[in-house]
């Protein structure tokens, strides 16, 4: 994966889209044709920027999408604008997959375990907004708490980011409690596994068998190891 930003959402791109929509107002129904066409164009979206990262092109995601590019800016007024759709989208799917993994696993290696790999599997974590995945060891995490506000003043996915920050720190702060996480390890790093633990590759079998083993060494690379 490659992680690039340099078209980042801003507030201004966010209100493109209400002016788009006619105003404050509840976005008008669409017909059946543009809500297919919306669809193709998220779904493009989500290909291309998974592949190329946010900084391909609106262009490449119309050609993916066999739609016109005008099409794609008559839905997102700017690239900003579709960025963000795509990156909130991404942002909410990975934090539900992180609190299934709280419910679901009393323990708490098991708990972690099973939030990287279904996360992985699902493709989730491609396409985060790259403020999250700033690495920091668990004690620099621990001394700066305003990472989170900075994260939402930023302009990226505001409270979304922080709800996901917040859940998977609870998956972190608990294996590392059980002694069964390294301590240097913070939360940037667990999403950076999923981040990176899923290459796009031509094959889809080559790439589930490299997406497996490469979780395989990332996640032994997590784990504590017994003082010598």
């Amino acid at each position: 994966m490659r992680i690039q930003d340099p078209h980042w959402a801003t507030a201004a791109a966010v209100d493109a889209v209400t002016d788009a929509n006619g105003g404050g107002g509840r976005p008008a129904p669409l017909r059946v044709d543009a809500q297919r066409n919306l669809e193709h164009v998220l779904r493009a979206a989500r290909e291309v920027f998974g592949e190329l990262g946010y900084g391909a092109p609106m262009e490449d995601v119309a050609r993916r999408a066999r739609v016109g590019v005008g099409t794609v800016y008559r839905r997102f007024p700017s690239k900003d604008v579709l960025v963000r759709r795509i990156a909130e989208e991404e942002t909410a799917r990975l934090t539900e997959q992180a609190r299934a993994a709280l419910g679901q696993e009393d323990e708490a290696w098991p708990a972690l375990s099973r939030f990287l790999r279904t996360s992985v599997a699902s493709g989730a974590g491609r396409l985060l907004p790259p403020q999250v995945l700033q690495v920091r060891s668990a004690a620099e995490e621990a001394r700066v708490p305003q990472q989170r506000g900075a994260l939402e003043d930023d302009g990226s996915s505001g409270a979304g980011v922080t709800e996901l920050l917040e859940v998977v720190g609870q998956l972190v702060d608990r294996a590392r409690a059980a002694g069964e996480l390294r301590g240097d390890v913070s939360v940037a790093d667990v999403l950076l596994v999923i981040a990176t633990a899923a290459p796009v590759l031509p094959d889809p079998a080559q790439q589930a068998a490299a997406s497996a083993r490469l979780l395989d060494i990332l996640v032994d690379g997590l784990r504590s190891r017994p003082a010598a």
